[in-house]
């Protein structure tokens, strides 16, 4: 199959350890900020292929990881009304709040229903005049494009029961934190879907700044394994830059026409990450002019208190800063597991914990 089949090419993949084997000479490490990377790193077992200098740590790149507890416990509360429908993504019915989490809350008579995009939100609030229809937007800016365009169509047709509850960031910012938080590292897997929307040239910053590689990855074994030789060989020469390796999906300027649709629909705001805390101007709020479809503002006046309670044991906010593995964790592959999960980095299979558990447990 045509962008597999050659990715995942035995003899390839030989020649690309054989070559990382042979230069890197030295210690290494690097970051994935892509849940998708994540998965794909651990599934492939590409720890496994690498000499031992070269270690590869997971980041923020999991939208539902980076979801902070109080968005979920706001979103519990709203879904507590009866004339409130709340419409979500799968994954992230299932983060632990407080106390509860939405799927629980689904179990004690609560209207949540999963969707796969806000467009589908946008049609159940039509076929449900009688609801206010709750989207929980969340993702970074593969995600928010599609949410801005089902915000603009809900004016266009001028649905009044539709209503965003966003949690969507963008990644650069959170990059950016991660550097200056102090995570010693050599580089960035960057970002495959992110950059198709906001392009290599959100990311050239930091290897300017910074002086660290950043190299944009596909998803493919051939894919992760290059993007692994062209880090090192930026390390090696000392000459850092933002470069595409991921070139039949990603380009340096992006889709223009999708950042114009967030531009119309959000603004830059301040905003929590599970972990990494508030990091400036890292979240999209739906702006003033869309401001009747807000979440947040409609339903502020419902009292929900804002104290939010982690489980003191999970390790998920030093995992996703490249503080802590996954192992390192008392509950992890005991009391937190895919099916009773503790922590949001076990819930999604982009998870780094969900990704530990199942391919490399013992590891």
């Amino acid at each position: 199959m045509k962008y597999i089949d050659e990715y995942r090419d035995g003899k390839l993949i030989r020649t690309l350890v054989k070559k990382i084997r042979k230069e890197a000479t030295g210690s290494y490490t690097f970051m994935e900020v892509c849940g998708g990377h994540t998965a794909a790193i651990h599934r492939f077992g590409i720890p496994s292929l690498l000499p031992p200098g070269i270690t590869l740590l997971s980041g923020p790149g999991c939208p539902v990881c980076v979801t902070p507890v109080i968005v979920i416990d706001r979103a519990i509360g709203i879904a507590s009304r009866k004339d409130v429908i709340i419409t979500s993504f799968g994954d992230l019915i299932r983060v632990p709040g407080s106390v509860s989490s939405l799927e629980k809350e689904k179990t004690h008579g609560a209207d949540v229903r999963i969707v796969f995009s806000a467009l589908e939100a946008l049609k159940i609030a039509k076929d449900n005049p009688g609801k206010k229809v709750v989207f929980m937007g969340i993702g970074f800016e593969t995600t928010a494009p599609g949410t801005a365009a089902a915000v603009m169509k809900a004016k266009e047709l001028a649905v009044k029961n539709f209503f965003v509850l966003s949690a969507h960031k963008i990644m650069p910012p959170a990059m950016e934190a991660i550097i200056c938080d102090g995570t010693e590292i050599n580089g960035f897997i960057c970002p495959g879907h992110v950059s198709t929307i906001t392009g290599a040239e959100a990311f050239r910053f930091i290897s300017d700044k910074y002086n660290l590689g950043c190299v944009i990855s596909g998803f493919e074994p051939v894919d992760i394994l290059m993007t692994v030789l062209m880090l090192v060989r930026q390390v090696n020469s000392r000459k850092f830059n933002t470069e595409i390796q991921y070139s039949r999906a990603v380009s340096m300027e992006g889709n223009t026409k999708a950042r114009e649709i967030m531009k119309e629909v959000f603004t830059l705001s301040d905003n929590e990450w599970r972990g990494l805390g508030v990091i400036k101007l890292s979240g999209l709020e739906l702006n003033e002019r869309y401001s009747d479809f807000d979440a947040a503002e409609v339903f502020k006046m419902n009292g929900l208190r804002e104290i939010p309670k982690e489980n003191a044991l999970c390790l998920c906010g030093e995992i996703l800063r490249g503080r802590k593995r996954p192992t390192d964790c008392r509950l992890f592959a005991r009391a937190c597991t895919p099916e009773n999960p503790v922590g949001a980095c076990m819930v999604s299979s982009e998870g780094a914990c969900n990704a530990f558990y199942k391919y490399r447990r013992n590891g």
